[in-house]
């Protein structure tokens, strides 16, 4: 499966949950860490959770394993690396304490909405 395929699967993902604020961060001529960043925002531990498990349940079905997944005790800020793209699920005080956005303020930024075509 190519990323933009994997990329769209994840939004999709995200947008059935209900997944707020998902920001698309292209970082692949800043970093070597990953080609993609996902930033999206949840109202609450169990909004979060049902997002990275269906996240995870959606891209396994199609044989696609996440590398790692860190933050699934506490639910502020979930990580799950899929290698070129990594998603960051954050509730709202942990989303603005980061900023991610800022952090990577030279990459090209995508705002989904959910009218998000594929």
């Amino acid at each position: 499966m190519k990323n933009k395929d994997i990329l769209d699967k994840i939004i999709n993902c995200l947008l059935d949950k209900k997944a707020m604020e998902i920001n698309v961060i292209d970082v692949k001529k800043l970093t070597s860490l990953t080609d993609t960043f996902i930033v999206c925002s949840s109202e609450s531990e169990p909004q979060s959770k049902a997002i990275m498990s269906h996240l995870t349940d959606t891209l396994s079905a199609d044989k696609i394993k996440p590398l790692h997944i860190e933050g699934h005790e506490n639910l502020k800020w979930v990580l799950i690396d899929y290698s070129d793209i990594v998603i960051n699920i954050f509730n709202k005080e942990t989303r603005q304490y980061y900023n991610i956005e800022r952090l990577w303020g030279d990459a090209k930024i995508k705002k989904i909405t959910e009218s998000y075509e594929t």
